[in-house]
């Protein structure tokens, strides 16, 4: 339980927001917290479908991922490489501190 607790927030943001969109149905409409959607604005938004094309790549529906938002693919490596940077630095910082 010590190592939870010393988990940076923003690892457990980001790994929680892909669990979460792995085990999403992107075929099903679900609440946005898009402003512009929640608005009534029906028109062309940038992030709009984001979630939805990561959540396609997870479920190897790679067609209908690029439909959605064709930024999906590198956000997600994007994603998964801040993941990687900050278990990196974690483990860096925790050696540090135990050796000294």
């Amino acid at each position: 339980m010590k190592h939870l607790k010393n988990l940076p927030l923003e690892l457990v943001f980001w790994l929680t927001a892909l669990v979460l969109l792995a085990t999403a149905n992107g075929h099903e409409h679900h609440f946005t917290l898009c402003p512009l959607a929640n608005l009534g604005y029906e028109g062309w938004c940038p992030g709009c479908g984001l979630g939805r094309s990561i959540s396609h790549i997870f479920h190897g529906e790679f067609t209908e991922s690029f439909s959605q938002h064709w930024f999906g693919f590198p956000a997600l490596l994007i994603i998964v490489y801040r993941i990687y940077t900050l278990i990196k630095n974690r483990n860096k910082f925790k050696f540090q501190t135990t050796n000294t």
